[in-house]
């Protein structure tokens, strides 16, 4: 699938269903950008979180971060993250939709998941601070089977699913795969 047929399908996917919005509950706001580049098909951009950052310590991540009292929008805080843990213009990206709202079991987050296309080459300049690297993994590769598991954790007394994606001997697990699982249905329910 190509870039163009796949953005037409992801548009259609957001613009025909309901998006869960999380309010309050008092929970921080962040936002994130799944990204999709085409590096001979598809491939969807994570980052890799450095040991010194306070939360999700060496977890593979969108690029994001928390929303600002300055940010005019969580859209913004989102690209604004960008471009500092990765050096992200943001007229770079183009967004297509937005998926639910995910809180953060762990910690206390709700996070703004933007979709967005990087259409033009651009040199990603991990911080140091925050990331330590760019991944960016075939989308073909994260909706084979063979590299999903499912397993189911109990927290407050209720058991719920942990989605893990497995790629290049690393491991996408967390929001970021509750995220991730949420688009990539979207991709495979779309005719």
């Amino acid at each position: 699938m190509n870039l163009e047929a796949l953005r037409k399908r992801i548009e259609t996917a957001l613009a025909n269903r309901p998006r869960r919005v999380v309010e309050g509950k008092g929970l921080v706001p962040a936002a994130v950008l799944l990204l999709l580049i085409d590096r001979a098909g598809p491939h969807v951009l994570f980052t890799k979180r450095t040991e010194r950052v306070s939360h999700h310590k060496g977890q593979f991540s969108f690029p994001g971060g928390i929303v600002e009292a300055w940010d005019g929008s969580r859209l913004e805080a989102a690209l604004r993250e960008a471009q500092e843990e990765i050096g992200l213009p943001p007229e770079a990206v183009e967004i297509i939709g937005t998926l639910d709202d995910a809180e953060t079991r762990a910690t206390s987050f709700v996070i703004t998941p933007f979709v967005g296309l990087i259409r033009e080459p651009v040199r990603y300049v991990p911080d140091g601070r925050e990331i330590e690297r760019v991944l960016e993994v075939p989308l073909a590769a994260l909706l084979d089977p063979a590299n999903f598991r499912e397993e189911l954790s109990e927290r407050d007394g209720r058991r719920q699913p942990v989605y893990f994606y497995q790629y290049g001997g690393e491991t996408i697990w967390g929001a970021t795969a509750r995220i991730l699982k949420q688009f990539l249905d979207a991709v495979k329910e779309t005719p």
